[in-house]
């Protein structure tokens, strides 16, 4: 017995490699188990106020799901006479279908009494669990609870295969759900997931389409959205272009016609630390910008965002403290309205004249309605005089343009002709 457990745990070391560990001061180990996953696997998570879930159902696609961890001790007489004790271990399967794991694993040793039977079992879980338990995607993990007589309080929610029921089932001892709560278990999932994804991708080689060279992974980068792959090479001189140009908001995949765009980790992992800090210094000003509450200090010396009170139009910045009106961004006049230089005037008319009731209206409100009446009526009256008179050469006057008369005479005497 003792030659078998050493070539039998020699072997398992040898084929699961990083999946197995050896116990030190036991004859035992454990195995940390991956399940052979179909494509687009969804798992499903329903929303729960108790879960901090905020009662909206959560969806993921996955590759990965956390493994199940075989914990063993091999006894004396193993394999002769008695089978490994054992715990079976995992975040996403109820303590209900880890009993019913348990239960066939004691059938294999069963159905082959006398020989090892650690890396029958082993494959078992990792090829046949999910159709063992018949768990299909979308699949929706269930966290069970223990109720005193050692049953569980909820049915399985999938219907087993071979001579399992749907019957409420004994808890075995030796199953285990290691997971506290739903949110937990999310976050678990997603993680590992990312995490055996990366180790994929790191492992594989890839053609970058900028240098057209080919790169092992670990010397690549992906865009989330797409998948297109780059070297990290060529997407650090193309980040550096864009940030010194200040295109934060260009750092897209630089694929013809793809939109896909960076993540600010992706940016800060590639380019120095002081041309990041200008990328999230421009990213959160162009933020800021796009949020109608969020004015800045006009005092150039200054600068700093400050939050716009509802229906309230003077601003005091947090950091100068300089009280200011934010519409005309001169300093805070109360209830006076807005002034107007003689470049905004000319704007202004013609933004009213182009504005609907509701702009008019706020316009009115801003600047007071005699304001710009007043400037529509110099406005309409130098179109006027530039379509219908001359100014005078001498002294600047405008005079009338009459298409009979062919010499005029100003308010100061000067004649001229108004062909001329």
């Amino acid at each position: 017995d003792k030659e078998a457990q050493e070539n039998e745990l020699l072997a398992l070391a040898s084929i699961y490699e990083a999946e197995f560990k050896r116990a030190e001061s036991v004859q035992g180990g454990e195995s940390r188990i991956s399940v052979d996953l179909p494509q687009n696997f969804i798992i499903l998570v329903r929303g729960n106020p108790t879960e901090n879930l905020q009662d909206r159902d959560f969806e993921c696609t996955v590759c990965f799901l956390p493994p199940i961890v075989l914990n063993f001790e091999l006894p004396e007489d193993y394999p002769s006479t008695s089978p490994p004790a054992f715990t079976l271990s995992s975040k996403w399967l109820s303590r209900s279908q880890l009993s019913i794991l348990c239960k066939h694993l004691d059938n294999l040793w069963e159905e082959n009494q006398g020989c090892e039977v650690l890396f029958a079992w082993m494959q078992f879980l990792k090829e046949e669990t999910l159709a063992y338990l018949n768990i299909t995607s979308p699949y929706e993990p269930k966290i069970c609870k223990q109720e005193p007589n050692g049953t569980n309080e909820d049915h399985v929610s999938h219907s087993i295969a071979g001579s399992a029921t749907a019957q409420e089932e004994i808890l075995d001892a030796r199953a285990v759900q290691d997971i506290e709560s739903l949110s937990s278990l999310i976050r678990e999932i997603l993680d590992f997931d990312q995490a055996q994804r990366e180790k994929c991708f790191n492992s594989k080689v890839y053609l970058c389409n900028i240098c057209f060279s080919e790169k092992i992974g670990v010397e690549c980068m992906y865009f989330l959205d797409c998948k297109h792959v780059y070297c990290k090479t060529c997407l650090k001189d193309y980040f550096e272009i864009q940030i010194k140009d200040g295109q934060v908001h260009c750092l897209n995949c630089p694929e013809p016609k793809c939109s896909s765009a960076a993540t600010p980790g992706q940016v800060k992992e590639l380019v120095e630390e002081q041309l990041f800090a200008r990328y999230d210094r421009l990213l959160l000003q162009s933020s800021l910008d796009m949020m109608a509450d969020v004015v800045n200090c006009p005092r150039s010396s200054c600068q700093t965002p400050v939050m716009q009170e509802p229906g309230c139009t003077m601003g005091i910045c947090s950091r100068c403290s300089y009280a200011f009106c934010t519409l005309c961004k001169r300093t805070y006049h109360g209830i006076s309205k807005c002034k107007v230089t003689a470049e905004k005037l000319v704007d202004l008319c013609h933004e009213y004249l182009e504005a609907d009731e509701a702009t008019k209206d706020f316009l009115n409100q801003r600047y007071g309605k005699r304001v710009i009446q007043k400037a529509l009526e110099e406005m309409e009256s130098k179109g006027w005089l530039e379509k219908n008179s001359k100014p005078c050469p001498s002294c600047g006057t405008h005079i009338e343009v009459r298409s009979e008369l062919g010499r005029r005479t100003c308010e100061d005497q000067n004649v001229f002709s108004q062909n001329g």
